[in-house]
C-alpha cells in the first residue's frame, strides 16, 4: 500500500477518510509469472497498480510468432485494457504477466462508488487517466517519428531493465521490427 500511496500523493493530497474508503476497495491480486490474466474479448473489471512485476500488452494471433506487443508496465505504474475497462465492452487485446507479478487492483463499481463518495476520487482518476494518454501519445509518436534504432535506443534509455526481464521476440515486436532486424540494432549499438 505504501507504493500506491506515494504514487498517489504526487498527484494529489488524499485526507485520511478518503484514502481509507479507497483502500477498502483495493484487492490484491499475486500472479505468477506468464499468466494471461485478460484474455481477447473478456470485458476488462479492473485497474490496477503494479506494486512488482511486469505486464505485456499484446494483440494475439493464430500463430504466437505473428503476436503483437504494444505496450509494457512496470512496478509503480497502472495496468489496464483501458479502453475496455472505460467502455465496459469486450478487450481487442489480451494482458500477461513476464515475471510474478503483484496487483493492488480496484473494480470498475468500486472506483465509480470511489469517485462518487470521496472528494479526491474524481480529481485522481482524471489526473492518472490524463497520465495514461501521455504514455499512449508519446508512444505513438515515437512510432511515426523514430527509427527502429532509435525506438530501440531510447527504450532502454527510459527503461534499461527491460533487458533482464523481457524477452527479446516481444522488444523486437514493440518496437515494429522482427527479431532478425533487433538482432541487427543490437550488434551496431
Amino acid at each position: 500500500m505504501e507504493q500506491i500511496k506515494a504514487h498517489l500523493d504526487q498527484i494529489a493530497e488524499i485526507s485520511q477518510s478518503d484514502w481509507d474508503f479507497f483502500t477498502s476497495k483495493l484487492e490484491r491480486r499475486i500472479i505468477k509469472k506468464k499468466t494471461t490474466f485478460l484474455k481477447l474479448n473478456e470485458i476488462e473489471n479492473h485497474i490496477s497498480f503494479i506494486e512488482s512485476g511486469v505486464v505485456r500488452l499484446f494483440i494475439p494471433k493464430d500463430n504466437p510468432e505473428k503476436e503483437i506487443t504494444f505496450g509494457f508496465s512496470f512496478k509503480d505504474q497502472f495496468v489496464s485494457a483501458y479502453d475496455s475497462f472505460l467502455t465496459q465492452k469486450p478487450s481487442a487485446y489480451e494482458l500477461q504477466t513476464l515475471t510474478d507479478t503483484v496487483l493492488l487492483s480496484i473494480s470498475y463499481d468500486d472506483l465509480q462508488d470511489v469517485y462518487n463518495t470521496t472528494k479526491i476520487g474524481n480529481l485522481i482518476g482524471r489526473l492518472t487517466a490524463e497520465r495514461l494518454f501521455l504514455l499512449k501519445s508519446s508512444r505513438e509518436q515515437n512510432l511515426l517519428n523514430l527509427s527502429a534504432e532509435e525506438r530501440y535506443l531510447k527504450l532502454f534509455k527510459e527503461r534499461p531493465e527491460l533487458l533482464k526481464v523481457i524477452p527479446l521476440k516481444y522488444i523486437s515486436s514493440y518496437i515494429g521490427v522482427t527479431p532478425q532486424a533487433l538482432s541487427r540494432i543490437r550488434k551496431r549499438v
